[in-house]
C-alpha cells in the first residue's frame, strides 16, 4: 500500500523587530544626562579648516567644523539640556511627594495608643509589691509604674462612653485623672487588685466630665439629678418594654427619687439652651430677655419687706436688753448667730449639761414669740 505524500511544512514566521517608540536619532538626545558633563565632540584634525581673520594676521584663527561635526555637537548640547531638565523634574517630583506625605492628617488618638502600648503590664505579685511600697514611702516612681501599667484600662472604659462625647481623648484624659486619684487612695492590704479598685474612680471622673460638659448650663448638680441624668432614658425604655406608661410618679418609685425631680429632669433634657440675647421672631430690636417676666418684687412689696426687717431688728434688740447672764449668751450664740455654737460648748462654758442648755433655749424661743405677739396681733401674717 502506497503511503500518502507528506504535506510540506508551512514556512516559519519570522517575527519582525518591534518598531521603536522613539526614533533612533532621538534616543541619544532623550537619555538623561548625569551630573558630570560629557566632553564635547571634537572633529578630527582633517575636518578642521583654520581660516585667518581678514586684515589681521595676529588675530586668533577661527575653528570651523564640517556639517557632520556641527550636527553631533548640537546633539550633545541637546542631550545635556534634556538631562538637566529631567533631573530637575525628578527633584521637583520628590519634593512634591515629601510635601504630600507631610500633609497627611495626624491622628493624635492613634499616636496616644501607640505610646500606651510601650508601657509594660504588671503581674499580680509586682503590682502588690509596688502598691505596698508606695503606701509606705510615697515614691513617685512607684505611682508612675502603677499609672502607666493601667493606661490601657482607661482607654477601654472610655470607649464605652465614646458615643456620648465628640472627643474620645477628653474622656481618656478625665479617666487618667481618676486613675491617679485611685493610686492615692488605694489600700493594697485589703486583698483586691488595683485595677478592680481603680475602675470606679475612672468611671466617676468620666461621669463628672459628661455631666459638666453635656450642655453649657449644668443639669446635674445633686446626687438624685446625676442618677436621673444617666438612668432616666434607660428606665423609661424599660417601663415601655414591660407595657407600662412611663409616668413621672412610676419612674420616681422605681428609681427612689422624688416625682418633682423626675419632672424637672425631663424638662431639662427635653429642651436645649436658648440665648437670652437672641432676637424675638418678627421683631427687630426686641430681645428675649426684654419679654421675660421679672421674678423680683414690685416696689410696694419691696418697701413692705424693708419696713418689716427694720421692725424685726428693733424688736430683737429690745428683747435682748431684757436678758442677762446665761440667757443672753444662749440667745446670741444659738438664735442670732449665723453659725450657732453647739450645746456642748455652751454647757462647758457655764458648767451645765447639754440638756439644761436645750431647755433654756426652748424657753427663750417661747418668750420671744410671746413678746412679738404682744407688739402686734397680725405679726404672724407680716413679713416678706
Amino acid at each position: 500500500m502506497a503511503r500518502k505524500p507528506r504535506k510540506a511544512a508551512p514556512p516559519k514566521r519570522v517575527r519582525k523587530a518591534p518598531k521603536p517608540l522613539v526614533e533612533p536619532e532621538l534616543l541619544h538626545a532623550r537619555k538623561p544626562a548625569t551630573k558630570k558633563s560629557r566632553p564635547l565632540a571634537v572633529a578630527e584634525p582633517r575636518e578642521v579648516e583654520i581660516l585667518p581673520v581678514d586684515g589681521d594676521d595676529s588675530a586668533p584663527a577661527e575653528i570651523v567644523l564640517n556639517p557632520e561635526a556641527a550636527i553631533a555637537l548640537e546633539q550633545d548640547h541637546a542631550a545635556s539640556e534634556d538631562g538637566d531638565a529631567l533631573l530637575e523634574a525628578a527633584e521637583e517630583a520628590e519634593a512634591a511627594a515629601e510635601r504630600q506625605a507631610a500633609l497627611v492628617p495626624f491622628d493624635p488618638l492613634s499616636r496616644y495608643l501607640a505610646e500606651v502600648r510601650r508601657f509594660p503590664l504588671l503581674t499580680r505579685e509586682e503590682e502588690s509589691v509596688i502598691a505596698k511600697r508606695y503606701t509606705e514611702s510615697h515614691d513617685r516612681e512607684d505611682a508612675y509604674r502603677l499609672v502607666t501599667a493601667n493606661l490601657r484600662l482607661v482607654v477601654k472604659i472610655a470607649m464605652e462612653f465614646a458615643r456620648a462625647s465628640k472627643n474620645l481623648l477628653d474622656l481618656i484624659q478625665e479617666g487618667n485623672v481618676g486613675l491617679m486619684e485611685a493610686v492615692k487612695n488605694f489600700d493594697p492590704y485589703r486583698g483586691i487588685r488595683f485595677p478592680s479598685y481603680a475602675v470606679w474612680w475612672i468611671r466617676a471622673y468620666i461621669y463628672r466630665y459628661l455631666i459638666n460638659n453635656w450642655r453649657l448650663v449644668k443639669i446635674g448638680t445633686t446626687q438624685a439629678q446625676r442618677k436621673l441624668f444617666f438612668n432616666l432614658k434607660k428606665e423609661t425604655d424599660r417601663l415601655e418594654a414591660e407595657g407600662f406608661s412611663p409616668q413621672p410618679k412610676l419612674i420616681a418609685q422605681r428609681m427612689g427619687v422624688k416625682e418633682s425631680e423626675v419632672r424637672e429632669m425631663q424638662e431639662r433634657m427635653s429642651h436645649s439652651e436658648v440665648s437670652l440675647d437672641q432676637p424675638v421672631p418678627n421683631t427687630e430690636d426686641t430681645r428675649l430677655l426684654d419679654v421675660l417676666p421679672d421674678p423680683s418684687n414690685n416696689p410696694e412689696e419691696a418697701t413692705a419687706g424693708e419696713e418689716f426687717r427694720r421692725f424685726a431688728k428693733e424688736k430683737v434688740e429690745e428683747f435682748a436688753r431684757k436678758l442677762e447672764g446665761k440667757e443672753l449668751e444662749i440667745f446670741r450664740a444659738r438664735l442670732l448667730s449665723e453659725e450657732p455654737v453647739t450645746l456642748q460648748e455652751i454647757g462647758e462654758q457655764f458648767g451645765i449639761s447639754r440638756e439644761r442648755v436645750r431647755q433654756i433655749e426652748n424657753r427663750l424661743k417661747k418668750r420671744f414669740k410671746d413678746f412679738l405677739k404682744g407688739q402686734g396681733s397680725d405679726i404672724e401674717r407680716a413679713g416678706p
